[in-house]
């Protein structure tokens, strides 16, 4: 008789098991957290961090890793503090042409061959030069609608929360489940196949990087329409928060595997650690420290699951 958990569906349940693991020691800690209000100040930020973990997690999926997220998240929050509130048209503009330049680095890296961890890290620099020359100091406006649509108050359930689990669900239906979805993960996993199945992997792959742009311009205005205001450095973390949301979610480096519902459990496990060691009282100092002793837990966890499941297979 077989066990009914097997590897597989060991690994799909770490990333559930770990949000409620955490939820469970923030409700030990500290009871009145666990209410709509506290539920809605822990997971703030949560909705921004979630789309810059699915904007990674189109680049992990084609075996790449992007190292400029952060600084495009804080470019783009930078021109929805400006453009975007004085002269609409011209910031819907250059939020495009954001995402069309995205696509043309996805090409650069396929076509010539090029790392990507090098040519994302150059580019990091390059978002956070135009952020910093469109914006020098903190400052701008989010536009009102902006403002209202981020901050919209819903019943029972956090706005953060209804708006994560969509972006869950619609990321799975369109990257697992539908065929063209299949290609495009199969760009990663296996590449010689699409193309001898007449797909052009220049085409995927500044597709991918497309996408990762919108869901990086998505995840900068919600940043701006949360905060009301912009900085160049405003989220610079969130490279290392999408790139740790995709991991702790199921996803590898390698082979196109990437679980888009998984991400988006990692993004909220990781948003609620920071409110986990503020309520042990640990110093912000070391609160970067601690999320990283997290994240390699539950890392050594998946380690111990994936080598059951090669066993297994």
């Amino acid at each position: 008789m077989t066990s009914v958990l097997t590897p597989r569906h060991l690994r799909a349940l770490l990333p559930p098991v770990s949000l409620a693991l955490l939820l469970a020691a923030i409700f030990i800690i500290q009871p009145r957290a666990m209410s709509f209000m506290g539920l809605n100040l822990m997971l703030n930020l949560a909705l921004p961090i979630a789309f810059a973990t699915i904007a990674q997690l189109f680049i992990i999926a084609v075996n790449d890793i992007d190292l400029s997220i952060g600084s495009f998240v804080s470019f783009t929050a930078c021109i929805g503090a400006t453009l975007l509130n004085d002269t609409p048209l011209l910031g819907v503009a250059a939020l495009a042409g954001c995402v069309l330049v995205y696509a043309l680095v996805g090409a650069l890296i396929h076509w010539r061959n090029l790392p990507s961890i090098v040519v994302t890290l150059g580019m990091s620099f390059v978002w956070l030069g135009a952020a910093v020359l469109l914006l020098p100091s903190p400052g701008g406006s989010a536009p009102a609608w902006l403002q209202a649509l981020v901050k919209l108050r819903t019943p029972f359930i956090p706005f953060a929360l209804i708006a994560s689990g969509i972006l869950a669900i619609v990321m799975h239906l369109f990257l697992m489940r539908s065929a063209f979805g299949a290609v495009l993960r199969g760009a990663g996993g296996n590449p010689q196949a699409i193309a001898r199945a007449g797909w052009s992997l220049l085409r995927v792959k500044m597709i991918m990087y497309a996408l990762a742009g919108l869901f990086g311009v998505l995840s900068g205005l919600a940043l701006v329409g949360l905060t009301t205001s912009a900085d160049a450095n405003i989220a610079l973390r969130y490279t290392l928060l999408s790139i740790a949301g995709v991991i702790l979610g199921g996803g590898e480096f390698t082979g196109g595997r990437v679980s888009p519902i998984g991400a988006v459990l990692g993004a909220l496990t990781l948003t609620l650690a920071g409110s986990l060691l503020a309520f042990l009282r640990i110093s912000p100092d070391w609160q970067i420290g601690a999320q990283g002793a997290i994240l390699i837990l539950v890392l050594a966890l998946r380690a111990l699951v994936n080598r059951a499941e090669r066993r297994a297979a």
